[in-house]
């Protein structure tokens, strides 16, 4: 059974920024990363990502080339087509999307792509991969976007005593 989402989480992940910075420089990444898929479940069992959808109101993902062929095939259009649409060349030279939130995103907050959408959404926000730690800054942004990396972040605050 899903939860609320804790009303205050993003005041108080922007707090705590120093704190999880901390963390994130000085964790033993080895241990960090055993123990990660372990509190992905726990949190996920109990967040429900339709409630909050705020990664896909307030962040694209990179559309790569097979993510690209893959949605221009399930909606039936050219993959020229598809880019010329929906996706522009970011500063990184990436494709994201021209718009926020996701043209995709229903008011529902269900994804209209969701059996083919990107790899970045998929694996969106990273909580049971080692990216939570190696990308310690877009981690850090993600505290603030996303109310599983909050809890993750705290819990792992709380278990390292920092």
């Amino acid at each position: 059974m899903t939860h609320e989402i804790q009303h205050d989480w993003q005041k108080l992940a922007k707090a705590n920024r120093k704190k999880y910075a901390h963390f994130l420089k000085r964790c033993d990444q080895r241990k960090v990363i055993k123990i990660l898929p372990e509190l992905h479940e726990a949190t996920f069992s109990k967040i429900d990502c339709l409630q909050c959808a705020n990664c896909c109101k307030n962040h694209s993902p990179r559309f790569k080339i097979p993510d690209i062929k893959r949605i221009a095939k399930y909606q039936g259009i050219k993959e020229g087509d598809f880019i010329h649409q929906y996706l522009r060349l970011d500063e990184d030279n990436d494709y994201v999307l021209q718009v926020q939130p996701c043209t995709f995103l229903q008011a529902n907050n269900e994804c209209s792509i969701y059996d083919v959408r990107p790899s970045d959404c998929a694996r969106y926000p990273y909580t049971d991969e080692d990216v939570l730690l190696k990308r310690q800054a877009i981690t850090l942004r993600n505290t603030e976007v996303c109310p599983a990396v909050f809890t993750i972040l705290e819990k792992l605050c709380i278990e390292y005593k920092v």
